[in-house]
């Protein structure tokens, strides 16, 4: 997501205007759901929810990890623990204060890695905002939390990197390597004449942490992924200076990188040394390249497109179905020769309000083996599972989702991350909490017997071998 994209007031006037999550109406003459009212098809139902709860009920809700029984919710104001023990009734089980936007999570064995991508005066959990100093005197970047308890983690180690940490993606060592790695996903989100760090941007940083002393993690690489500058951008598209998000496969080798202005698809096979193979651009639909997710056989990419940095509301007839939409691309070909080739676009098929922003954003794979189904979240527009095994023919199979949180004001809100773990889908709503999902489809079915003991959406596993 990017903030960015939405003035300071109107972010303001929505968390004082948003209703409370309680406050349903009568859907609207259009057929469109009330304020705050639940509406579904009948084979996604809410099973649980949770409000924000204490120094998080003010502040935005961001991504998912999963481990064990316990999912780590992010927040602007730090991350929640939740015990999914009994996922019908969740409980809260830890709150860890430490302020900094988006601060996306990720686990690997007892660590969990906090993003930060705000200027902040210091590396400390501190609530401390942004200082008058010079770039370089700032603070933003990886945090690395001990959770070998998950319900006291210890805040252990800080790495500062070059435009923050918009987001972060784990990605696990090789055969017989002790290490963990992370490749750090920035760009500025300040003005071209006060930038956040040195302009131009074009490469992601990687930090290596050693599993068994964590305390030793380090920016080892930051390799220039757009030698040539990337997408110059024209009117409406967004121009390349970094990447938004990256998603490993690491048995396979390969990533998929979201990078503004462009698709990438990089050979990872040396951990600290990613090779761009090939790369894409939609210079017609495609405003914003924000996040990939490959099919279980490492031979399509969906690709999220942010049109109006997820605060617009784009989920209507005037923007139409093609853009702030996934676009589908097959992989092509082997190795160095691989590339992409478009398939099809996909959009949520319902009309929301010009109150209500709504577009493509987090989503992972449920587990049905020879079937390329995906969960995704859409802000306001909420969580639709969708069947692309066809490229060229996607298809909604469910859905779920609140009606707007005002309407009569454009309010941020709705579902940031909905990700499929074991047998449920988890959604965390940027204003009104978390909810968890659960889906009984004859398509689906087979999904719950599949188990797995941790998930990171950017870093996909063969879910055949969990």
């Amino acid at each position: 997501m990017r903030l960015a994209a939405l003035t300071a007031a109107a972010v303001v006037v929505g968390l004082m205007t948003a209703p409370s999550s309680g406050a349903a109406q009568a859907p609207a003459p259009s057929g469109i759901p009330g304020v705050d009212e639940i509406v579904s098809s009948a084979n996604l139902k809410q099973v649980a929810h949770l409000p924000k709860t204490g120094p998080f009920a003010e502040s935005f809700n961001t991504d998912w990890a999963f481990q064990g029984r316990y999912a780590y919710g992010g927040n602007y104001n730090g991350f929640s623990v939740y015990d999914l023990r009994n996922p019908k009734a969740p409980k809260l089980a830890a709150q860890v204060l430490c302020p900094g936007s988006q601060n996306d999570v990720s686990v690997s064995g007892n660590l969990l890695f906090l993003g930060t991508d705000s200027q902040r005066t210091n590396d400390s959990c501190v609530n401390e905002g942004s200082t008058t100093a010079v770039p370089g005197d700032r603070w933003e970047g990886i945090k690395i939390f001990d959770i070998r308890d998950p319900l006291t983690p210890k805040y252990i180690k800080s790495i500062k990197t070059d435009c923050g940490s918009h987001t972060q993606t784990m990605v696990p060592g090789k055969k017989h390597d002790p290490n963990v790695y992370l490749y750090i996903s920035s760009y500025n989100l300040s003005t071209a004449d006060q930038p956040n760090c040195a302009q131009p941007h074009d490469k992601i940083s990687i930090i290596k942490v050693p599993k068994y002393n964590p305390k030793a993690a380090t920016v080892v690489a930051a390799p220039i992924v757009f030698p040539d500058g990337g997408y110059p951008g024209t009117p409406g598209h967004t121009a390349t200076s970094g990447c938004h998000d990256i998603t490993v496969y690491a048995e396979k080798d390969i990533a998929a990188g979201a990078c503004m202005g462009d698709g990438v698809l990089f050979d990872i096979s040396k951990r600290t040394a990613p090779k761009v193979i090939t790369t894409v651009r939609d210079t017609v639909n495609f405003a914003f390249w924000h996040s990939a997710t490959f099919n279980n056989n490492g031979t399509k990419v969906v690709f999220t497109d942010e049109l109006g940095g997820g605060g617009a509301a784009t989920c209507n007839p005037e923007i139409g179905p093609n853009r702030g939409a996934d676009a589908i691309y097959d992989v092509v070909g082997h190795g160095k020769r691989a590339k992409f080739e478009f398939r099809s676009y996909f959009k949520i098929p319902r009309t929301n309000t010009a109150t209500e922003n709504c577009v493509a954003h987090n989503g992972s794979l449920i587990p049905v083996p020879g079937r390329d189904i995906m969960v995704q979240a859409w802000y306001q527009g909420g969580v639709a599972v969708w069947d692309f095994s066809d490229s060229r023919r996607p298809k909604e199979i469910a859905f779920w989702e609140r009606g707007p949180i005002s309407d009569t004001t454009l309010v941020l809100g709705g579902s940031w991350s909905a990700y499929w773990y074991n047998g449920y889908i988890y959604s965390n709503d940027i204003d009104k909490g978390i909810d968890v999902l659960e889906l009984k489809d004859y398509r689906t079915n087979i999904a719950k017997f599949f188990r797995t003991d941790t998930f990171n959406a950017q870093t996909q596993e063969n879910f055949l071998r969990w």
